[in-house]
């Protein structure tokens, strides 16, 4: 498998993954997958083009594909991309010992290696290496952030399922009977 790093560096890929990502975040009915066909026209490029950078996806796990009959539907997996964001974080928080922490949270001023609030910053100092210790909370918030945030996103989705599945339900008990009732009279 590519690295994730060689994945997302091609321009193409990274456009395919733009288009996959509006996809996803689109509101009801055009959210969920998208077809082949569909990306090649957003994108102008040929098939065979698109087909090649979508194998380099799948294979990385960043996208999932559901066949139906000799067609494909593409849809976004972000879960792999945790790594580059784990790795960008510390670059992204480089600059962040300028926070003014009095307004900034603990866990957030620990985290970006900001000096700690009075209270925290004796506790700080009272452990060997305050800068790791304030690295691994930090790091541990954003942990329990991403994971909340992803929790947060499968529920939704399981919600859109159960949704889905009780419409069919009603239309199937309810909707149906009805229909066949007013057709007889």
């Amino acid at each position: 498998m590519a690295d994730i790093f060689d994945v997302v560096a091609d321009a193409t890929r990274r456009e395919l993954l733009q288009v996959l990502l509006e996809r996803y975040v689109a509101p009801e009915p055009a959210a969920g997958d998208i077809s082949v066909g569909e990306l090649v026209e957003k994108l102008g490029l040929s098939q065979p083009t698109v087909s090649k950078h979508l194998k380099v996806l799948r294979d990385s796990g960043l996208v999932s594909v559901r066949e139906e009959g000799q067609h494909r539907y593409y849809s976004l997996d972000s879960s792999p991309l945790e790594i580059l964001e784990d790795w960008l974080i510390p670059f992204l928080s480089a600059d962040f010992d300028t926070v003014d922490t009095a307004d900034a949270s603990p866990a957030f001023a620990a985290w970006s290696g900001s000096q700690l609030p009075a209270p925290l910053g004796r506790v700080g100092e009272a452990i060997d290496h305050p800068a790791e210790s304030g690295a691994a909370v930090g790091r541990a918030v954003a942990d329990a952030t991403h994971g909340a945030r992803h929790a947060f996103e499968e529920a939704t989705h399981n919600a859109r399922q159960v949704i889905e599945e009780a419409s069919e339900t009603v239309e199937r008990r309810v909707i149906d009977p009805i229909k066949k009732k007013l057709k007889k009279d």
